[in-house]
């Protein structure tokens, strides 16, 4: 993550959006990138300033979603001026990352990587209308991750209760998996533009059961 730097007249600056227009959502996330390419973490644009302003971004992709004004140069006389694009490659290399990484589980990565859908009825349902299920329940030895868990509404849940799909007589609609590191950054994602998800699709495994589950929904 991210230090804490001290670059307040940075980060204040007036800020338009790419097109030129004031800005009304500050709210929209960058995706970060080690030099690779390979995906990192997602930052806000306060963030994505202060990578600028240390000379830490290598080069940019994708749209430019931001553009924050600084002061006016005594000498010069020019604006200070920087471009924030949706995608931004930083120095150095993620080397934490390697094909054994398990990223933290959580509800809303495992909801959304089911696509918000009961693994055994089927259906959508919102998150507050969702729970976690152990598909090998915690009384029978069964573990607390991405293998063993599956997004489940809650009156399959406790219909379920704690027996594993065959001792419920319920069938299991998919299989669980263990999300890659590329994956899960798209899992966190608040709300991911188009530019920025076709860059992480780029970077899932192809057997990834996440394409077929984004051609349903598209």
């Amino acid at each position: 993550m991210l230090q804490s730097y001290k670059c307040d007249k940075v980060c204040s600056g007036l800020v338009v959006s790419g097109s030129g227009e004031p800005v009304n959502n500050f709210n929209l996330q960058i995706l970060r990138t080690d030099v690779s390419g390979m995906p990192m973490e997602w930052v806000n644009y306060q963030d994505a300033v202060r990578l600028y302003h240390i000379e830490q971004v290598a080069y940019t992709c994708g749209e430019r979603l931001y553009v924050v004004r600084g002061g006016i140069n005594a000498r010069s006389g020019l604006r200070s001026q920087i471009e924030v694009h949706s995608i931004i490659a930083t120095q150095g290399s993620n080397r934490s990352l390697h094909d054994s990484y398990i990223p933290p589980l959580n509800n809303r990565a495992l909801f959304k990587r089911d696509a918000n859908m009961c693994m055994y009825c089927g259906q959508q349902f919102t998150r507050r209308d969702l729970s976690r299920d152990h598909v090998r329940p915690l009384s029978q030895g069964g573990y607390d991750d991405w293998n063993n868990v599956v997004t489940a509404c809650k009156r399959c849940n406790n219909h379920k209760a704690g027996q594993t799909p065959e001792q419920a007589n319920m069938q299991l609609l998919a299989i669980p998996f263990t999300p890659t590191h590329a994956e899960y950054i798209f899992l966190q994602g608040h709300r991911v533009l188009a530019d920025q998800m076709k860059f992480l699709l780029a970077h899932f495994p192809r057997t990834s059961p996440l394409h077929k589950r984004f051609n349903k929904l598209a």
